[in-house]
């Protein structure tokens, strides 16, 4: 079966974006898709990496099995709120901490806002800073404008529209999995 791994980017209190998360881990894991995990920055608590993990010398466990983790994975989504037009540290730290993690691996993006326009001003500074990680980043993208009014607390979504733009994005994010691993094969 196929593996997906979900980072939730956010690490404030009261993050609205982790409600995104939980949706497409219980999305993915409710529709057979693949399996699910959950990477949770506000967990994880890295402290700020002075140099990537390839070079430190004793890396935290942590570290350790979020390179792990990423490098299993047959995809990735990144979950990220948008702040002032850009992505959280939080998450700068957690992408730079690895490199050949990321190496042609597929990702999808979503971002989410309080607001009307659900994060897009992200999608390209976070979708440059991967393909300089040599990450694939699929074309589907999902913003989630007015996170409150789509998600509750638990991900669960508040109407039907939101499960048809996830099976839109996750059927992208399957395709460019399956071209993978075909190459792989080559």
């Amino acid at each position: 079966m196929r593996s997906i791994v979900i980072i939730s980017a956010s690490i404030r209190t009261n993050r609205e974006s982790h409600r995104a998360a939980l949706f497409f881990k219980k999305f993915i894991t409710e529709n057979n898709i693949a399996s699910a995990a959950m990477v949770d920055l506000h967990e994880l608590d890295f402290p700020l990496f002075h140099e990537r993990l390839s070079h430190q010398t004793n890396p935290i466990p942590a570290a350790i099995e979020f390179s792990n983790n990423i490098q299993q994975a047959d995809g990735v989504i990144v979950v990220t709120p948008e702040y002032n037009g850009g992505y959280p540290a939080s998450l700068k730290n957690a992408i730079d901490l690895i490199y050949n993690e990321w190496h042609r691996k597929p990702v999808g993006i979503v971002t989410v806002s309080d607001g009307v326009f659900g994060g897009t001003q992200v999608i390209t500074s976070l979708q440059f800073t991967l393909w300089k990680m040599r990450a694939w980043t699929i074309p589907a993208m999902f913003p989630v404008p007015k996170v409150k009014e789509t998600f509750r607390e638990d991900g669960a979504p508040t109407d039907e529209s939101t499960n048809k733009r996830a099976h839109l994005f996750m059927n992208e994010l399957i395709w460019c999995m399956d071209a993978v691993e075909k190459m792989k094969a080559v």
